[in-house]
């Protein structure tokens, strides 16, 4: 199963390299999409809980990697006062991809 890592530029403009189990998560984000936090943290819920289903329907369980990253996406989002600052996908790279 192909995993992905995926490059966001938070509203202060640092930018981190986020992980998923499967590429199911290019179907929510883009390269070049923008939005908000509040918006970007309900994607990622819906992209990582669909990527961690992949692997339990493959493997037999769930990806604790797809939660972990889940809960420091939605620890750093909670960080910012203004929930509607703007949030960008910089790049999206497949694991293994040549």
């Amino acid at each position: 199963m192909p995993a992905v890592h995926f490059y966001v530029r938070w509203p202060d403009g640092q930018e981190e390299q986020c992980y998923s189990p499967s590429t199911v998560l290019q179907q929510y984000f883009q390269p070049g999409d923008t939005m908000t936090l509040a918006e970007f943290v309900r994607r990622a819920d819906q992209a990582l809980g669909q990527a961690s289903e992949r692997v339990a329907s493959k493997y037999g369980y769930y990806c604790s990697s797809a939660a972990d990253q889940l809960a420091v996406i939605q620890r750093r989002a909670a960080s910012y006062p203004d929930q509607q600052g703007s949030i960008e996908i910089t790049a999206i790279r497949e694991l293994g991809a040549s």
